[in-house]
């Protein structure tokens, strides 16, 4: 660390030109849930590669920075929540490790030529977590559920009847077509949960959930882990191979780190860059990458006196060197972010975007237009025990100085910080943008839309044009039209920037040697059925 403290001090010392920040979760590799390359022999690969065949049973100590709070899976949004929720319930549709939608609960599915019905026929033999079966009734259920409760991942598609037609099939009728509906049926908020909760109140319920996932829930302390204990009625025959998940709450990276070098927990989900060659070359640990839903963004609330100004939105993204940012300490695992969809989303438009590139002279002539023209004070709120985003929020600390706008960092505990930009109690923020099902509009509409659960991300920011471009490209079908859609309104934003995309980066695990079968999803989830622990 004294290390990169010294290389730090130097670059910043040199100029915006040369700052980067390092990336939470590593970046374009290429790697798609394989080890990173390393002098390490065969048998540290995670692929299976080693000698003999590994037992099964054991226990998995997942080491994450938040501990879970409710698995609710239609009034949950946030990751410390939702890749809890996943391990539970399943839904109908899923995406792979590339983001492909295919069949899960489902064994097929089909949608009319109109783009109206939507028909599943689920998989024969399917059973929750208690032994009881799964039935139509209860995708229904799940569906009606999700559509009255809403939330913040709501089912927009305009529904006109949910029905099952027999025990084993279910037919979604849309009153008019919604071309994402079938990318957020994969959604964890779509899980499958059994009828009438299964005679239990929705508190008990939800305290002890029924899914059909890998895993249930054995013991939870909302302010601390979670132990899950093998499905034994999984569908997939024999899976998990693992008896027990354990996630471990360790809110500091570093301590992370340590523990997972020590063979306290077996993975984390959180591996800061600077420690990414460090774990990679270990004698016991390696890395597990995959390309990325993610875009890594600072935040302007648009309620605040200053950044309701687009100018002084537009002064500073032009005062970040977002290039410089990208590659001076990302040793290539990032890529520079010029539109708000990452690279890994179709539409993303990430090469055709016009950005307000780095200029810091157009930066202070665009302050000069604000109501603010000399400068102001303000705050910048980051969550602690994340020395990317310090680092992140230093280099955005020194790019406002050189336009006069002076930023105050504000660090603060992750569950206090999730409180304070849920209530709009911050000016600006570090934080990223994910999608949850590998079509534009997860991000897009999470973002842009207003009246939507988070307004706009929690920056309120409204735009006539972006809202009437939001709902075109959810109904426009896939091709050129839907596109040409979302070059325009990405466009706006790049223009308008009520929050700036810094840069996008691939997901990063850090690994016990040890560990086989697991796969590392888009999102930056984990699927864990297929993990073996070599003894």
């Amino acid at each position: 660390m004294l290390k990169y403290k010294t290389s730090l001090k130097k670059t910043l010392a040199i100029g915006m030109s040369a700052i980067v920040l390092m990336v939470l979760v590593a970046g374009c590799s290429g790697a798609k849930n394989t080890p990173e390359q390393t002098n390490k022999p065969p048998q540290n690969t995670n692929q299976g590669a080693n000698q003999g065949e590994p037992a099964t049973g054991g226990t998995f100590v997942y080491g994450r920075p938040a501990s879970v709070t409710s698995f609710d899976l239609h009034n949950q949004i946030t990751a410390n929540n939702a890749f809890a929720i996943d391990k539970v319930f399943e839904s109908l549709v899923t995406f792979d490790s590339d983001g492909k939608i295919t069949d899960w609960l489902a064994k097929s599915h089909s949608i009319s030529e109109d783009g109206l019905t939507y028909t599943f026929v689920l998989r024969d033999g399917l059973k929750f977590s208690n032994g009881t079966d799964v039935k139509a009734e209860d995708a229904v259920f799940s569906i009606n559920r999700h559509l009255k409760v809403g939330g913040p991942l709501a089912i927009a598609a305009k529904i006109e009847e949910v029905k099952a037609e027999d025990e084993h099939t279910l037919v979604i009728k849309l009153k008019e077509p919604y071309t994402p509906f079938i990318s957020e049926l994969s959604n964890f908020s779509n899980g499958i949960i059994p009828n009438n909760f299964g005679g239990a109140s929705e508190e008990e319920f939800f305290k002890k959930p029924i899914g059909t996932g890998p895993f249930v829930v054995e013991k939870w302390d909302p302010a601390g882990d979670v132990t899950f204990a093998k499905n034994t009625n999984y569908w997939q025959e024999g899976k998990p191979y693992i008896d027990k998940l354990v996630y471990k709450l360790i809110q500091d990276d570093s301590q992370a780190i340590n523990q997972l070098k020590a063979g306290e927990v077996d993975a984390i989900e959180s591996l800061a860059l600077q420690n990414a060659n460090e774990i990679k070359k270990g004698p016991e640990t390696t890395v597990v990458t995959n390309g990325s839903w993610v875009t890594e963004q600072l935040f302007f609330n648009t309620l605040d006196k200053h950044f309701s100004d687009v100018h002084v939105r537009r002064a500073l993204a032009l005062a970040v060197n977002r290039d410089g940012l990208t590659n001076a300490l990302t040793f290539g695992y990032a890529k520079t972010a010029n539109s708000l969809l990452p690279t890994a989303i179709p539409y993303n438009a990430n090469d055709t975007v016009k950005p307000l590139n780095f200029d810091v002279t157009a930066a202070k002539e665009e302050l000069a237009e604000s109501g603010f023209p000399n400068g102001f004070s303000t705050k910048l709120l980051v969550a602690s025990g994340n020395s990317t985003r310090a680092q992140e929020a230093q280099i955005i600390q020194a790019a406002g100085k050189e336009i006069g706008i002076n930023i105050e960092i504000e660090s603060i505990e992750l569950a206090t910080f999730r409180e304070r930009f849920f209530a709009y109690d911050f000016s600006i923020m570090l934080n990223s943008g994910q999608a949850d099902s590998p079509d534009a509009n997860s991000i897009i509409a999470f973002q842009t839309d207003p009246e939507g659960f988070s307004k706009s991300y929690w920056t309120h920011y409204t735009n006539d044009e972006v809202t009437k471009l939001l709902r075109e490209g959810q109904k426009t079908l896939d091709g050129d039209g839907r596109a040409a859609v979302y070059g325009k309104l990405l466009q706006i934003l790049a223009d308008e920037v009520p929050y700036i995309p810094l840069f996008y980066p691939d997901i990063l695990k850090g690994v016990r040697s040890s560990v086989e079968g697991l796969v590392v999803l888009p999102n930056g989830s984990l699927r864990l059925e297929d993990v073996r622990l070599q003894k």
